[in-house]
C-alpha cells in the first residue's frame, strides 16, 4: 500500500504519542511566554549602549612603551589607565570610558568630543609632574640644563629631566630659574580643582590635595621657602611638568617659617581666567604616567553622521524586514504568516538579549542585526520544505509533517548556526573597533534565532496544525503541496551532473577572471591595514576634487589621495599625521569649499595597521581551516572538500570584484567576507545533507544522480532563503548609507556566487572525488529478533 493510503497508528500507541506531544508544546509554551516577558521587560527598563560611530565622538587606542625603568606590562598599565581617568575627568567631557584591552592597550570614549587635538595632547602625554624647590635666578641667563644627554635641542616641554638633580627652566614669564631637586612627584597629588570664590572676590583659583608622605613632603618644602624674603624667587615653589614649568607660585606670608602649609591640602591662587585654571588643574590632576604611551589609533565621528546611520539602518530593517514577511507569507501562506510573527519575536528577544549582556551597538553592529533578520529566515524554510515533503509526498496527517519537519531539519540547522557562529567567533577574536561589535551582534542573532525556529515557530505551527481549520482547510497553510517551483524542479532529469568537469571548467574561468583583478590591479587595502589617515569633510559648497587637491598639496600634503565621497563631501587620505596637520588640511579644504567639517577622522598607526592586516590573514585562514575540519567531522572528506573549494571560489571572487571596482578592503569589509565564508557554507550544508541522506537509502545507485536530485530538491529553500536575506542586504545596500554600502555588496556578492557555486562547485567536485575514491558500502542491518519486515508501505 503507497504512503498516501497508510492505515491510522495504532490505538495503543496513539495515545502516548499525543500525551508527550501535548506536554512538549505546553513546556514550549511556558518557555516562550517566560522569554518574551523577560525581553519585554529588559526593552522597557534598559537604553541602548550606542557606540561613537553611532553618538559621535573621539576614541583613542593607546598602548604602553617601556620605560628606561619600568616594563609595560597589565600591572603598570592598570596604574597609567586610572592616571588617564583623572586626566579625562578634568576634561570635563560626559560620560567617558576608560578600559584596559589586552596587556598593553588602554582604549579611550570621549562621546560627543569632535575636535579631539587638545584632549588627545593632555591624555597622551607621558607627563613627568615633579615639584621643587627654587633656589634662585640663574646668573647668566641659560636655561634647560641637568637634562639627560640626548636631551640636547630638545624643547622645554619635551624634556625628559633628571628629577633627582638640580635643573634650570624657564618660569611662565621666560625667567630662568634653578631648581633643587624633585621634592615631590605627580603620585603625590591627590585632586587638583579649579574653583571660584565671588563673595571674597578672589576670582578664580586651584585647589592642590596631597596624600601619604607627600602632605610632609609639601609642608617642609612651602616651610623652608617661607623663611626666605617676600619677592625672592627661593619663595617660591616651581611645579614642572614634562620639562616646563607650568606654574612657580610664592608662598604666602601668612605661612610660618620650618612649619610649612600643613594639612595636606592648598591653594594656587593669581589672575586666572576661567579657562587658565581649568587647563592648570587638568595638567596637575593628570600627574604622571608610570610608563610612556603611544597613540596607535583615533577615530572622531561627527554626530550628525551618526544619527544619519541609525535612521538609514533603521529604514533598512524596516523595509528589509517588511518584504521579507510578503514574500514569506506569499509562499507559504499561513505557515509563513506563523513565521513572521516568530521573526517579531525573535527581534523583540535579539534587542533584549543585546541589552541585557551590555553590549554597545556599532554601526557594523547594527548591520549585524540587519543581516541576522535575514539569516532568521532560513530554519523556518528548511522546516517547512520538509514538512511539505512529508505532506505532499508521504502522506502525513498535518500535525506529524510538521513534527517531522521540524525533527528532519534539525542537523541542516544546526550545521548551518555552527559554521556560521565560528566566523563570528573569529570576528570578535581577531577584529578590532567597531568590527567587534558585528561579531557579537551576529553571535546573539545566531543563537536567537535557533531558539526562535526551534522553540516559538514550532509551538505555533504545531498549534495551528492541530486546529480545525487547519484540518478542513489544509491549502491555506501551504504545507499541502510542494510548491511549483519545487514540482517543476523535480520532474527535470537529475542527471545534469553527470559530467561534473565541464562545471567545474566554467567555475574555473570565472576565478581566473577574479583573480586576474588581484594580480592586475591588487587590492585597495584601506588605512585599517596600511596605517595612515583618512578624515572626510563635510564642505559648505560643493567643490570639485581636483581643486581640494590642489588645496591640499598647496597645504603641504602632495601625496594625499584626495576624492568625492557622498554628495558634497570630500575625504582626504594620508600617511599617519597629528591633529594639528589635520587641522591645517581642514583650513586649505574649507577656504576653497567656503567652510569644512570633520565628518568622520580615522587615524591608525603602522603597528596597529600592520597588526590588522596580519590579524584578517589569520582570520581568513582560520575560517577556512575551521569550516573544513568541522565539515569533516560531519561529512565525508569528499563532501568537505567540495565546500572548502566553493568558500575559496567566493573568496576569490568578492576579492576579485572589489579589485576591478577599486573598492577599499577594511575592517567592515573583513566582517562581510567572514559572514559570506559562514553563510555561504549553509547552502552546501544543506544539499550535503540531502546528499547523505539519499546515499543511506539508495545505495547502489549513481552517485552523480542522487547528487543532481539532491540539488533540484534543496534549490527552492536555498531560492527563498536567499531571496528573504537579500531584501534586507539590498535595502541595505540601497538606503543604508555610505557607511554600509561596501559592506552590503560585498554580503550580496558572497550569497549570489555562494548559490551558485554549491552548484557548480561544491558538488561537482565531490562527485568527482566520489567516482575516484567511492563512499564504502555499508551492508544493511539486519531486523532485530522477532521483528517481521513490514511490507505494506505503512508508517509508524
Amino acid at each position: 500500500m503507497s504512503a498516501r493510503t497508510t492505515p491510522p497508528i495504532a490505538p495503543r500507541t496513539a495515545g502516548p504519542r499525543a500525551g508527550g506531544s501535548s506536554r512538549a508544546l505546553l513546556i514550549r509554551a511556558i518557555v516562550t511566554l517566560l522569554v518574551l516577558a523577560g525581553s519585554t521587560f529588559a526593552v522597557l527598563t534598559s537604553s541602548p549602549t550606542l557606540g561613537l560611530d553611532l553618538r559621535g565622538g573621539t576614541q583613542v587606542v593607546l598602548e604602553t612603551q617601556d620605560s628606561a625603568t619600568t616594563v609595560a606590562d597589565a600591572e603598570s598599565t592598570d596604574r597609567a589607565l586610572e592616571v588617564l581617568r583623572r586626566r579625562v575627568d578634568a576634561l570635563g567631557v560626559a560620560e567617558p570610558t576608560l578600559a584596559r584591552s589586552g596587556e598593553r592597550r588602554i582604549v579611550v570614549e570621549l562621546p560627543g568630543l569632535t575636535e579631539p587635538r587638545e584632549a588627545v595632547e593632555i591624555i597622551g602625554r607621558t607627563a613627568q609632574l615633579t615639584i621643587h624647590p627654587v633656589l634662585g635666578i640663574e646668573p647668566d641667563g641659560t636655561a634647560i640644563d641637568g637634562g639627560t644627554e640626548s636631551d640636547e635641542g630638545v624643547e622645554p616641554g619635551d624634556l625628559e629631566i633628571d628629577p633627582t638633580t638640580e635643573i634650570v627652566l624657564p618660569d611662565d614669564v621666560g625667567t630662568p630659574l634653578r631648581l633643587g631637586p624633585a621634592a615631590l612627584t605627580g603620585e603625590s597629588v591627590s585632586a587638583a580643582r579649579a574653583q571660584t570664590d565671588p563673595q571674597s572676590g578672589r576670582g578664580w583659583f586651584v585647589t592642590l590635595d596631597f596624600q601619604g608622605e607627600g602632605q610632609d613632603a609639601w609642608a617642609q618644602l612651602t616651610g623652608e621657602a617661607a623663611c626666605a624674603p617676600l619677592g625672592d624667587p627661593a619663595r617660591r615653589a616651581a611645579i614642572v611638568l614634562d620639562g616646563e614649568v607650568i606654574t612657580s607660585p610664592q608662598v604666602n606670608e601668612s605661612v610660618p617659617c620650618g612649619v610649612g602649609i600643613i594639612g595636606g591640602s592648598t591653594e594656587i591662587t593669581g589672575n586666572f581666567t576661567q579657562e587658565e585654571a581649568f587647563e592648570l588643574s587638568a595638567l596637575v590632576q593628570g600627574g604622571s604616567l608610570p610608563v610612556p604611551v603611544e597613540v596607535i589609533e583615533q577615530r572622531t565621528v561627527g554626530p550628525s553622521l551618526g544619527a544619519a546611520a541609525i535612521d538609514a539602518s533603521v529604514k533598512a530593517i524596516a523595509l528589509g524586514v517588511l518584504l521579507t514577511a510578503i514574500f514569506i507569507v506569499a509562499v507559504y501562506r499561513l505557515m509563513g504568516l506563523l513565521a513572521v510573527v516568530a521573526l517579531l519575536c525573535y527581534a523583540l528577544i535579539a534587542y533584549a538579549a543585546l541589552l541585557t549582556v551590555g553590549a554597545t551597538i556599532t554601526l557594523p553592529g547594527l548591520a549585524g542585526f540587519v543581516l541576522a533578520v535575514g539569516m532568521a529566515v532560513d530554519a523556518n524554510v528548511l522546516v517547512y520544505e520538509r514538512a511539505r515533503e512529508e505532506r505532499a509526498v508521504r502522506g502525513r496527517t498535518l500535525p506529524t509533517a510538521v513534527r517531522e519537519g521540524f525533527r528532519k531539519a534539525f542537523p541542516a540547522i544546526a550545521d548551518s548556526n555552527i559554521t556560521t557562529l565560528i566566523s563570528a567567533g573569529l570576528l570578535f577574536a581577531l577584529a578590532s573597533g567597531p568590527v567587534r561589535g558585528f561579531g557579537v551582534t551576529l553571535t546573539i542573532g545566531v543563537l536567537v534565532s535557533f531558539f526562535s525556529a526551534l522553540v516559538i515557530t514550532r509551538l505555533l505551527a504545531e498549534t495551528v496544525a492541530r486546529t480545525r481549520i487547519a484540518e478542513r482547510h489544509p491549502g491555506i497553510t501551504g504545507m499541502n503541496t510542494l510548491g511549483r517551483l519545487r514540482t517543476r524542479l523535480t520532474e527535470r532529469e537529475s542527471g545534469f551532473l553527470d559530467r561534473p568537469g565541464r562545471w567545474l571548467g566554467v567555475s574555473l574561468l570565472i576565478v581566473v577572471v577574479a583573480g586576474t583583478g588581484l594580480l592586475v590591479r591588487g587590492v585597495n587595502l584601506g588605512v585599517e591595514f596600511t596605517g595612515g589617515r583618512s578624515i572626510q569633510y563635510s564642505t559648505s559648497t560643493t567643490v570639485d576634487a581636483e581643486i581640494a587637491r590642489e588645496a591640499v598639496g598647496d597645504a603641504g600634503f602632495p601625496t594625499a589621495v584626495v576624492q568625492r565621497a557622498g554628495d558634497d563631501d570630500i575625504a582626504v587620505r594620508t600617511s599617519p599625521i597629528d591633529d594639528a596637520e589635520q587641522e591645517r588640511i581642514r583650513d586649505a579644504i574649507a577656504e576653497v569649499a567656503g567652510g569644512a567639517e570633520v565628518v568622520s577622522d580615522e587615524l591608525i598607526g603602522p603597528s596597529l595597521g600592520d597588526e590588522l592586516r596580519r590579524n584578517a590573514l589569520i582570520a581568513l585562514g582560520i575560517a577556512l581551516l575551521a569550516q573544513l575540519a568541522y565539515l569533516a567531522i560531519r561529512f565525508r572528506w569528499t563532501f568537505s572538500s567540495g565546500a572548502v573549494a566553493a568558500l575559496a571560489t567566493n573568496v576569490v571572487v568578492v576579492l576579485g570584484v572589489f579589485a576591478w571596482t577599486g573598492k577599499p578592503l577594511d575592517g567592515v569589509f573583513l566582517a562581510a567576507l567572514l559572514t559570506v565564508i559562514g553563510y555561504s557554507v549553509n547552502d552546501s550544508v544543506v544539499v550535503f545533507d540531502r546528499v547523505r541522506e539519499m546515499v543511506r537509502a539508495k545505495q547502489g545507485e549513481s552517485f552523480s544522480r542522487m547528487a543532481g536530485s539532491a540539488v533540484l530538491q534543496t534549490l527552492p529553500r536555498t531560492v527563498n532563503t536567499g531571496l528573504s536575506t537579500l531584501f534586507v542586504l539590498v535595502a541595505l545596500l540601497v538606503i543604508g548609507g555610505d557607511s554600509l554600502s561596501d559592506f552590503a555588496l560585498a554580503l550580496v556578492l558572497g550569497i549570489v556566487v555562494g548559490t551558485v557555486s554549491t552548484v557548480s562547485v561544491a558538488v561537482p567536485l565531490t562527485i568527482a572525488l566520489e567516482q575516484r575514491w567511492p563512499t564504502p558500502v555499508k551492508e544493511p542491518k539486519p531486523p532485530k529478533t522477532g521483528e517481521a519486515e513490514r511490507t505494506d508501505g505503512a508508517v509508524v
